[in-house]
């Protein structure tokens, strides 16, 4: 409630979480929900130690793994490329991981985007599923998030794209603690 920092352990073991469970003590059933990344470590840590509290995958870590998806699939692509595909792609990482609303006019960022998405057909796939979901967090309910979160695993899957039903699948296996967010709204962002 107080937004304060309670413990900070050393390591990203579920080991290093001990202290602060042995800190606890019996209070650890108070704790409604815990926002986290998508580690298994910490996932399972919790599920241990704070069986009743839900789970809340944190919106920054969901979208870095999208990122690096997308990245994945570039870095093959480009590798694939001719030299004049090349040359469209060269300098385009930066801006497939930037937000549409973020692309800097002046530096024509928009147009060489443009460009490199309409060279290849899978990165713009793959780049269009990114920028949608990031909308999934704008759902104000649990069940609209689940119908939207499922559509999008679904066309990530349709792309035939290994990054991308990758990261669907891991989607729908963490598909609960990503609905978790409807009901508790928190982050790990002010840890961060």
């Amino acid at each position: 409630d107080s937004g304060v920092i309670l413990f900070v352990g050393e390591g990203k073991s579920a080991e290093s979480l001990i202290p602060f469970w042995k800190r606890l003590g019996r209070r650890r059933f108070r704790i409604e929900a815990v926002a986290m990344d998508m580690s298994s470590a910490y996932i399972s840590a919790v599920q241990k130690n704070l069986s009743r509290a839900d789970i809340v995958f944190d919106r920054f870590h969901v979208v870095k793994l999208m990122n690096e998806k997308l990245t994945e699939l570039r870095r093959r692509l480009f590798h694939e490329a001719t030299d004049e595909q090349k040359a469209v792609l060269k300098g385009s990482r930066w801006l497939l991981l930037k937000n549409q609303e973020n692309l800097d006019e002046q530096r024509d960022e928009e147009a060489h985007l443009a460009a490199a998405l309409e060279l290849n057909e899978p990165l713009a796939k793959a780049y269009y599923l990114k920028e949608e979901l990031r909308l999934f967090w704008d759902n104000t309910f649990r069940w609209p998030a689940q119908l939207f979160l499922r559509a999008w695993c679904n066309r990530a899957t349709a792309t035939g794209l290994g990054p991308l039903i990758t990261m669907a699948k891991t989607l729908m296996r963490l598909e609960e603690g990503l609905l978790s967010y409807f009901k508790h709204r928190i982050s790990s962002g002010p840890m961060e």
